[in-house]
């Protein structure tokens, strides 16, 4: 069988990984980390706002695409995300993720700001904001990073996306999550949601105080590993139910990290966590192994192709030193958007930041390619926040990014190797 090393544990390695041993590869993913899932919401962003929000606040997929060329979308292509979007979803299921490429749910945070995204747990869609919905937000007294009356006030008086306003009130209610414990994080409370026994509990304390026609809003703690544990309280109390994420490490975010991570396994990868990768060894240009810190002496592992998956500056892949010197940190690969002046400016929040663009270039196969359009290493390929020409954060496009390349990425190493 064909080799494939897979450098980074998030959304595009673990992704790409699977697909690849699915297509019958033998695929070695090595991250120095549990990768930045954990991190995230549970959700999967695909366009949440355009770079002109205000006099092009939708467009579409297609449309980005062939309006900047320099956008990872350009290359990858809407129906390369698309498969991306639909891969994962059949690999996971509507337990984990519901939703379609070219709309997005408007979603509560937990400061009551509404953010857009596309794909997400079915425990959310209930939470989706529309025009009169009546909403109560309910706080846990022993969870202190969920304050209900902050959300239900700013819900309250934003207006939505598509016009209108919701109703939202708040109440706190004291259900312990471990007893004589008063100060429970989000992990203990996700927990205590898997058994039904506590369901119950905690239906039988919330259920008197609501008023006919809500839908009822919770922090994100109903439940770590038992999927139906929203739905089953729904059912106890009666009423809609919607999870509100908190600030990582988020549980959907561990929900969706641990069954991505079991799906990998399941198809036969072999993970290799907590070891940085820190060097490669090439012969006339193509790559044969890469090496990890491990303890006594480097170790090194070869391959027939090579996926680079490991994120951009916030996991370190990519890095800047106090000259504004960027670097992509293990190959040495060329970066693209260096040349666009000051990387930095003072105006942070009314412009967009030209060094979150920075990353590498690659071809429609996903192959990383030089300033000129070359190959830098025949049988390297990129996939995720490494690749440059977007501002992800900003534009809420990073996963529509991850997925799609991804997919691209270990199609085009399986056809390759066949």
């Amino acid at each position: 069988m064909s080799r494939v090393v897979v450098i980074g544990a998030g959304l595009a390695g673990l992704t790409a990984a699977s697909r690849l041993a699915a297509g019958g590869a033998s695929v070695t993913l090595l991250s120095k980390g549990i990768g930045g899932l954990q991190l995230g919401q549970g959700t999967i962003d695909v366009l949440g706002y355009t770079p002109d929000r205000v006099t092009n606040p939708v467009l579409t997929l297609a449309a980005i695409a062939s309006s900047r060329p320099e956008h990872p979308y350009a290359v990858i292509g809407a129906a390369g995300v698309h498969t991306g979007l639909e891969y994962l979803k059949g690999l996971l299921g509507p337990e984990l993720l519901v939703g379609d490429a070219e709309t997005n749910y408007q979603l509560p945070t937990a400061v009551g700001a509404i953010r857009p995204t596309c794909l997400v747990p079915p425990s959310m869609i209930a939470g989706h904001l529309k025009a009169d919905a009546k909403l109560v937000i309910v706080g846990l007294r022993r969870l202190k990073d969920f304050q209900p009356k902050l959300v239900a006030q700013n819900l309250a008086r934003t207006a939505l996306p598509d016009g209108g306003n919701v109703t939202a009130r708040h109440l706190s209610i004291d259900v312990a999550a471990r007893e004589g414990e008063v100060d429970s994080s989000g992990l203990t409370y996700a927990r205590a949601f898997d058994d039904p026994a506590f369901r119950v509990q905690f239906a039988d304390v919330l259920r008197p105080l609501l008023a006919e026609g809500e839908t009822v809003g919770l922090p994100a703690v109903l439940g770590l590993k038992d999927l139906t544990a929203w739905s089953d309280l729904a059912d106890k109390l009666g009423h809609p139910v919607f999870e509100i994420p908190l600030l990582p490490p988020a549980v959907p975010g561990m929900r969706l990290n641990a069954a991505l991570t079991a799906k990998a396994k399941a198809a036969g990868v072999r993970l290799v966590p907590g070891s940085r990768t820190v060097g490669f060894r090439a012969v006339d240009g193509v790559v044969k192994g890469v090496t990890i810190e491990a303890a006594g002496a480097p170790r090194e592992f070869t391959a027939d192709a090579f996926l680079l998956a490991a994120g951009g500056f916030e996991s370190g892949a990519l890095a800047m030193d106090s000259y504004g010197t960027v670097t992509e940190t293990l190959f040495g690969l060329p970066l693209a958007g260096l040349d666009a002046g000051p990387l930095v400016h003072g105006d942070y929040w009314g412009a967009e930041q030209p060094l979150f663009k920075v990353g590498v270039r690659v071809a429609g196969d996903m192959r990383v390619l030089d300033g000129a359009g070359a190959l830098v290493h025949p049988n390297l390929y990129a996939a995720g926040g490494i690749i440059g020409g977007s501002s992800r954060w900003a534009e809420k496009s990073g996963d529509g990014i991850a997925l799609g390349s991804a997919v691209l990425a270990a199609d085009s190493i399986l056809k390759e190797l066949a």
